[in-house]
């Protein structure tokens, strides 16, 4: 099974049909980023008009980062570290907090090429989703390729999943 990796062209495509569904169903889009350092941000913001669905996004690499502009808790980040589920979790609850969007997505993963482990190797990236005032969603993936590829798959997966969203009693698109 070859690794299809998304190209900038792709990217755009999927920035522009998630923007679509967030400007039909009255939502705002903020992003959370560890290990695509604002490539999802880039990317939604690269759309024209971009400014009626896209509310912000936080670049948190570190450690004090989470902890500062998220509210990710400290013993969460060093019982599960900051690459797991509950990570992610906390991220995605904290950018809905720290900003005026109602929809959110948070990454946090081992780009490479060092940083992996056996537990978590290169590759390795959580992703989380969340609709103001529902449930977050995570999920793991194990991305093939370098340090660009593992992001680009990332960022691809982040715009994929916010149309996966349950769809909230009022939303005429289900973003």
């Amino acid at each position: 099974m070859s690794t299809v990796i998304p190209t900038d062209d792709d990217l755009h495509r999927l920035a522009t049909e998630t923007g679509a569904r967030l400007r039909a169903s009255h939502h705002m889009l903020v992003t959370a980023e560890s290990c695509t350092g604002g490539w999802i941000a880039k990317t939604v913001t690269d759309v024209a008009g971009s400014s009626d669905w896209f509310d912000c996004g936080m670049v948190v690499y570190s450690y004090e980062a989470k902890q500062a502009m998220l509210g990710v808790q400290p013993q969460t980040l060093e019982t599960h570290g900051a690459v797991s589920r509950e990570t992610a979790i906390e991220m995605v609850s904290g950018a809905l907090v720290h900003s005026g969007a109602s929809i959110a997505v948070a990454v946090t993963g081992i780009a490479g090429p060092g940083g992996g482990s056996e537990d978590k190797p290169v590759g390795t990236v959580w992703v989380a989703w969340k609709r103001r005032g529902g449930y977050a969603r995570a999920a793991v993936f194990h991305f093939d390729g370098d340090r660009d590829a593992v992001r680009r798959q990332t960022v691809a997966a982040a715009l994929g999943g916010i149309g996966e969203l349950p769809a909230a009693s009022g939303d005429s698109a289900g973003a």
